[in-house]
């Protein structure tokens, strides 16, 4: 008999939490000050023309992109506002929760979150090539700078990397990443959701979102061989106007390894991205996977459920 494929599940890690999200949920739990669990609920309310677009090879890893920056946006502006609000404070109980429109909702945030994701994509493919354009007195041709320009890119990505994982708070944001992972992983292989067996599984996982941009740089690199770098103002042009076929190719690639992860031969394919996550999740203490666990435990039973009609004070901002 032939089994039911399990429901493929995403998450992020946010400011004292993580943020697992299904095909129709999203829900946030964090851990405030006192101890106590706080949790947010998004519903995923795309519009039909966008359903359609997410069907179609290459726009569909383009559509995903602004669709989970918009909903990251919403999870992380809700976990950096309340996990070091204390709960037992009068004053915060007097609070009234503050109710958005869908439509102003999904703008407001959408446009915040494209708009950060589109700057630092800018940043991370015009420098590069500004990099790559002093040096060409030393490599003229059009391979050369494309490998320099591609060298110079993942030298950007990794030491930008490695700089914000020196913070504090980065570093419990990577650890929270791992311990996302982790659950994902437990549940996956099919475990029950217990802290000693989430710790027991990799913090790794191939759908990683830390695999996607180093494919970017990767698959970029491919696609400009195909354009020439000379003059300057062309090859700008073309990185800026090969950014979506860029993302879209990543983003086909990126579902390919996960496909392939069972395959020995080819299960070398998603190495890449398992090697950078290496810098971008850590190790989580228990407390921090117990957060992750009720994260997903909670986005379980609200796909069961649904969410939550009466909310407890703490929860100001749920989501209509």
């Amino acid at each position: 008999m032939k089994q039911t494929p399990k429901p493929i599940y995403g998450g992020q890690a946010v400011v004292e939490g993580v943020m697992f999200g299904g095909k129709k949920q999203t829900v946030t739990a964090i851990r405030r000050i006192d101890g106590s669990f706080d949790y947010f609920y998004l519903e995923k309310n795309s519009p039909l023309w966008v359903m359609k677009l997410k069907r179609i090879p290459f726009l569909r890893g383009i559509v995903a992109l602004v669709e989970s920056s918009a909903i990251g946006s919403k999870h992380l502006t809700f976990a950096t506002d309340r996990y070091e609000e204390d709960p037992n404070d009068p004053a915060e109980n007097q609070q009234v929760a503050k109710k958005e429109s869908k439509l102003a909702m999904w703008l407001g945030v959408a446009v915040i979150g494209v708009l950060s994701f589109i700057f630092a994509k800018f940043i991370m493919t015009l420098i590069p090539v500004f990099l790559a354009q002093f040096f060409r007195f030393l490599v003229p041709s059009d391979t050369g700078q494309v490998l320099l320009e591609s060298f110079f890119k993942l030298l950007l990505l990794l030491g930008y990397i490695f700089a914000v994982s020196q913070t504090p708070i980065i570093k419990r944001v990577f650890q929270y990443h791992g311990s996302e992972h982790k659950v994902i992983n437990c549940f996956e292989n099919g475990l029950p959701l217990t802290v000693e067996n989430v710790q027991k599984q990799s913090r790794l996982h191939y759908r990683c979102g830390s695999s996607f941009i180093l494919f970017t740089v990767v698959v970029g690199m491919f696609i400009y061989f195909l354009v020439p770098t000379d003059p300057l103002w062309l090859r700008i042009l073309d990185r800026i106007l090969l950014i979506p076929v860029v993302l879209g190719v990543s983003f086909e690639v990126l579902q390919l390894t996960n496909k392939c992860r069972n395959i020995p031969v080819l299960r070398f394919l998603g190495y890449p991205g398992l090697w950078l996550q290496l810098l971008t999740t850590k190790e989580p203490a228990d407390d921090q996977v117990e957060v992750a666990i009720a994260s997903f435990s909670e986005l379980l039973r609200v796909e069961k459920e649904g969410v939550p009609v009466q909310n407890d004070v703490s929860d100001l901002e749920l989501a209509e």
